[in-house]
């Protein structure tokens, strides 16, 4: 009998197996996962060279992963499965307080993290004439760890930001996002189910950051504040998809007195007229709502007032954190440049040159840069 049972056992897995295979085989294959809000691994590419390098085997490891027959089933029955056993973790995000979803982040390993930081600081030395700025934002695990489940404890990014200021701030101008946030951390500056910071945050970093250069920052009052989303599930809730998350609301600030301005892609060569994006309010990645999304290049153009321009050139070199600062940026700017440097493989140097820029601004978020070998591409 028992003999019998482990034959239906071993049986039922290899049909299992055969048939997942049989469904992963013929599935179409698709670049982007629109749940995930990131693109998927592609059809490994099998040559000698892959394969000696390893990289065959990489890619099709991960080929496997993204590509899995019913990925997002298993992946919200582990969740289940999870809370049923009353953990506060799934797939590396917490389920923290007041609703919060945080990402862990451990301690960064600090060779590289030191190396990233030296390449911002050959950048300034490479453009002596250049006034750059370089703004770290925290990340909301780093601004609100009482917010993390009981027991949890993580590296405190607060301590990462002074290791970089301590190699950079000779060179640059150094902007750390815990001076000008912590005084609102009572205010709703990040997403609860996001990895970014909400329009509020984006604000108090565009408030800062113009003080520093000696504008005026429009104050809110100069501004039309409306909801246009509030069924905003990000990236931590797509990766955890913890059950009964409540919705994040997703807000723009319009100008009283709006201007104008045209948003050419480089990478499409389109031409916008609009800083939003309607269209990703219907879909998973209602953050790309700003700017569209992610682009390797764009510039835009704003025909404003004299007396309200800060700079006639700007150039921002960023991840994702600044697509929602750039609107404000355009209100004192007239001509700016915005390059996403995980995408973007020209020489930063030249563009700079070809374009006349002498003001730059470096933004990213701590645990993007601790992790973002990208980087180096500032050093070259």
């Amino acid at each position: 009998m028992k003999v019998k049972a482990d034959r239906i056992l071993v049986g039922g897995f290899i049909i299992t197996l055969f048939l997942l295979s049989f469904i992963l085989l013929l599935s179409p294959v698709d670049r982007f996962s629109e749940l995930e809000n990131r693109y998927l691994q592609g059809v490994p590419h099998l040559t000698w060279g892959n394969v000696l390098s390893r990289k065959f085997s990489d890619e099709a490891e991960s080929f496997v992963t993204d590509h899995f027959p019913f990925r997002s089933k298993w992946v919200s029955v582990k969740s289940a499965t999870e809370q049923l056993r009353l953990q506060q973790e799934n797939n590396g995000i917490y389920k923290g307080k007041d609703g919060y979803l945080f990402e862990k982040f451990p301690e960064p390993d600090h060779g590289k993290v030191d190396q990233y930081a030296e390449a911002v600081k050959h950048f300034a030395a490479n453009h002596p004439d250049a006034k750059t700025t370089f703004m770290l934002a925290p990340t909301s695990i780093g601004l609100y760890p009482d917010r993390l489940p009981w027991m949890v404890d993580t590296y405190p990014q607060d301590e990462v930001n002074k290791e970089i200021a301590g190699i950079v701030q000779d060179s640059v101008t150094f902007m750390d996002g815990f001076d000008f946030l912590k005084p609102h951390a009572s205010e709703p500056i990040y997403y609860r189910t996001d990895h970014h910071w909400t329009t509020n945050g984006a604000y108090l970093a565009y408030v800062a950051y113009a003080k520093q250069m000696g504008w005026q920052p429009k104050s809110k009052d100069e501004f039309r504040i409306e909801t246009v989303s509030d069924s905003f599930l990000g990236s931590y809730h797509t990766r955890s998809q913890f059950a009964g998350t409540k919705p994040d609301s997703l807000q723009v600030y319009t100008p009283v007195y709006p201007v104008s301005t045209e948003l050419y892609i480089a990478d499409t060569g389109e031409t916008l007229h609009s800083l939003y994006d309607d269209s990703f309010l219907k879909k998973k990645d209602k953050y790309s709502y700003f700017l569209g999304g992610v682009h390797a290049l764009m510039k835009l153009t704003t025909p404003l007032d004299p007396e309200t321009v800060g700079t006639e050139k700007l150039l921002v070199v960023k991840d994702s954190y600044a697509h929602s600062v750039i609107p404000f940026l355009t209100l004192h700017v007239p001509e700016l440049h915005v390059i996403d440097i995980r995408y973007y493989n020209g020489s930063i140097g030249d563009y700079m040159a070809e374009n006349g820029i002498r003001n730059v601004l470096l933004l990213f978020n701590t645990a993007t840069f601790v992790e973002n070998n990208e980087l180096l591409k500032l050093a070259d």
